[in-house]
């Protein structure tokens, strides 16, 4: 991967990419000690792969994606580790023209069993 590989850097991640010889995209993940114990790694990972499952199936062509995270992704949350990974995404230019989900605290269109307009409470007298 690394004779073939670009890559790009964000203050949390790294992200090397290089085309797939197998014709479909692969991703992995990097999370070394310096990140912080066991539970702290697993848990960067996890929002690494929830950040990648949304823009997987965006993805322009078939890659292979390695992202390496820094010490300081140790303390993101979600949605900071998130951002990032659409950044490097974008400047990659891996990425469609399509946001990749929702921004938070968007709905998605009416309650399950409501209608558009709710019904008012107060009895009609």
């Amino acid at each position: 991967m690394r004779a073939r590989r670009r890559s790009w850097a964000h203050p949390l991640l790294v992200l090397y990419v290089a085309d797939s010889p197998v014709g479909v995209s692969r991703v992995g993940f990097i999370v070394g000690r310096r990140v912080g114990k066991a539970t702290v790694r697993n848990a960067v990972k996890r929002r690494l792969r929830e950040a990648m499952r949304a823009r997987y199936p965006l993805l322009v062509r078939p890659v292979d994606l390695v992202w390496v995270a820094r010490p300081g992704s140790g303390a993101a949350d979600f949605w900071t580790l998130d951002a990032a990974v659409e950044q490097l995404l974008r400047a990659a230019r891996l990425l469609r023209r399509e946001p990749a989900h929702a921004p938070p605290g968007a709905g998605h269109g009416p309650r399950r069993g409501g209608t558009e307009e709710a019904p008012s409470r107060r009895p009609t007298a």
